[in-house]
């Protein structure tokens, strides 16, 4: 399509080449694909793009992905997160997951979970010391 070389003239500028699971997106599909990279992937957006990346780390980890955990790992070293935050990025994937198939198998009650949730929350909130607690953060106190 005429509207894809477009799109893949943009993407080489963008990235020096066009991937070759690019080329192998359906035509109808290859213009939005690359909209939702460009606009928003790529794009500085309300969540910062080292943090996007380390995010795509968690779910590459728990999606078993070999292909995101690769480029998502070399993106977050291009927007500067260091080796420990990408170790901490693919165990929290691996906690969430552990302790997601736990309660899923369990088939906990959501409300009871919300419930509790909400009030562990509002707990930790309410015994915060200020100097404890970066901003950002969450510490439960013992």
């Amino acid at each position: 399509m005429a509207t894809n070389q477009k799109v893949f003239d943009e993407v080489e500028k963008t990235f020096g080449r066009v991937p070759s699971w690019l080329r192998e997106v359906p035509d109808t599909a290859v213009e939005s694909v690359w909209g939702l990279m460009r606009d928003f992937y790529l794009a500085e957006t309300a969540i910062p793009n080292k943090y996007k990346e380390l995010i795509g780390i968690a779910v590459s980890g728990a999606t078993r992905c070999k292909y995101c955990a690769l480029f998502h790992t070399e993106a977050a070293k291009l927007n500067g997160a260091t080796t420990n935050e990408i170790a901490e990025a693919s165990l929290m994937g691996g906690i969430t997951m552990q302790l997601s198939t736990f309660i899923n198998a369990q088939q906990t009650d959501y409300d009871q979970f919300r419930r509790e949730t909400l009030e562990i929350i509002a707990y930790v909130k309410r015994n915060a010391k200020p100097m404890d607690r970066k901003p950002g953060t969450v510490q439960a106190h013992a």
